[in-house]
This record gives C-alpha cells, sequence and structure tokens, in this order.
C-alpha cells in the first residue's frame, strides 16, 4: 500500500472534524428538544379536547406514566356533581376492570326533561396482573357521555383525575387552568363546550350515545413533536451546509 500524501491526509482530517462537529450540534439539538416535547405532554388529557353543547359524545383519557421504575395501576377520573351527565357509558378495557360509583347528588339537577338526584361521579379502572401501564408508555379509557350541558355560558367541563403507581405513589391531575395563565404542574382534563352543529345549543343535536365529537382539538403530543421534527430538520440541514462547505474550502486549499 501507498501512503497518503500528507497534504491529503490533512484534508481528510479537516473535513471530518467539521462534519463531527455538524453531528454533535444536530445531536444534542435533537435530545433536548425531544426530552422537551416528551416532558411538556406528559399530563393526563381528555380527547377530544371540545365538543357541543348539549350533544353525546365519547371521551377518551390518555394516562401517559411518568415514573421512571413504577407502573401505573390504577386511574380514577371525577365527574363534575354540579354539572351531572344523566348517561356515563365505559367501554370494556382489557386487562383492567372498571368501577363506576354512583352518588346522591347535593340538591337535584335539571338535565333537559330529566330531573336528577343521582348521577355518576366517578369511574376507576384497577390493572389486573401484567396489565399495568409501564414506565415509558401510556394507555387509553373510554367512556361515552350525554347530554353535556347546554347552557351557553358554560364553557368547559373538568374532569379531576387520580393516577396510583404500583410504588404507593399517587399523582393528582386536579388543578384548574386559569384563563391567560401558565398551565399549572398538574392540570385537570379539560373538555372545551362549543355551539353544536348549526349553532344549536339544545339536547337536540344529537341522541346518540356512539356518536362521534362534532369538532375535536388536535392532538397536543402530534402538535409538539411536530414542531420538534421540523426544527431538528432546519438543524440538520444548516450542519450539512456547513459541512459542505467546509469540504469546498478545504478542496481549494483552505481558508486563507
Amino acid at each position: 500500500m501507498h501512503a497518503r500524501p500528507p497534504h491529503l491526509a490533512r484534508t481528510s482530517r479537516s473535513v471530518r472534524t467539521p462534519l463531527r462537529r455538524a453531528a454533535v450540534v444536530t445531536g444534542t439539538a435533537t435530545g433536548a428538544l425531544l426530552l422537551t416535547a416528551g416532558t411538556a405532554s406528559a399530563h393526563v388529557t381528555v380527547d377530544p379536547g371540545e365538543a357541543g353543547r348539549g350533544e353525546y359524545t365519547k371521551l377518551t383519557f390518555r394516562v401517559p406514566n411518568e415514573s421512571g421504575t413504577a407502573s401505573t395501576v390504577r386511574v380514577r377520573v371525577n365527574f363534575p356533581a354540579a354539572t351531572p351527565l344523566p348517561s356515563v357509558r365505559v367501554k370494556p378495557h382489557p386487562g383492567w376492570t372498571a368501577k363506576v360509583t354512583e352518588s346522591k347528588l347535593p340538591r337535584p339537577v335539571d338535565v333537559g326533561d330529566v330531573r336528577l338526584d343521582r348521577a355518576v361521579t366517578a369511574v376507576t379502572w384497577t390493572a389486573a396482573e401484567g396489565s399495568a401501564i409501564g414506565p415509558g408508555e401510556f394507555d387509553e379509557f373510554d367512556v361515552s357521555v350525554g347530554p353535556l350541558p347546554a347552557k351557553a355560558s358554560m364553557s368547559s367541563m373538568s374532569f379531576p383525575t387520580v393516577q396510583t403507581y404500583d410504588d404507593q405513589k399517587v399523582t393528582r391531575w386536579d388543578q384548574p387552568q386559569a384563563p391567560g395563565a401558565a398551565e399549572p404542574e398538574h392540570p385537570a382534563p379539560t373538555l372545551t363546550l362549543v355551539a353544536g352543529p348549526g349553532g344549536h345549543h339544545g339536547t337536540e343535536a344529537a341522541a346518540d350515545p356512539t356518536a362521534k365529537p362534532t369538532a375535536a382539538s388536535a392532538d397536543s403530543t402530534a402538535r409538539t413533536l411536530g414542531t420538534a421534527g421540523l426544527v431538528v430538520g432546519i438543524l440538520g440541514l444548516a450542519a450539512a451546509g456547513y459541512a459542505a462547505l467546509a469540504v469546498r474550502r478545504l478542496g481549494r486549499g483552505g481558508p486563507r
């Protein structure tokens, strides 16, 4: 084998240096962005984020496991007693048992043509052995509810949630979101109420408990990860351009 000429060896080492730097910058930025995205979206949430007043809809409670060592074994979703829902039906969830808690209301509440003195105030899901939500995982729990409150003055419903781990740690997702304020550390899953089809607020908009919601907010996790991916792509292009420029300069004998 012939030894590589000294000037070519220097050029090769010089080319690898900017390429390494570009890779380090891109890799560091990618890790930081993905870590930030994961942290920002690790809340118990309800999907859809909004639904029409007076309608029936399916609510999906998305539960991420935030612990690096323990698994989630119980999820309790509390329903507001001040604005009770006449119908709450739980979708069977393999590996989990659901307990529906019905309580006597402090005072009777009129919902459309129905007067309620009892209503569902909580649903608790408990994992069977081998079905817990492990570190780095999430799960989703579905209920069909309705009709939603029809009053135009009511803009949202909150569902405070209690998440229990197998190491006995308990996380309470019950903090309200104040308008214009920063998101709290443990926000309660919140459903925004909007006008039903055609702007109606009454219960005539839907009668099927399995009906799809009229509007749904885009998933916050998808938006966060999408933004992170876009930024990482831009950083990658910038790093590649920097490396290509360095190679061209070195090919012309290096900077003068």
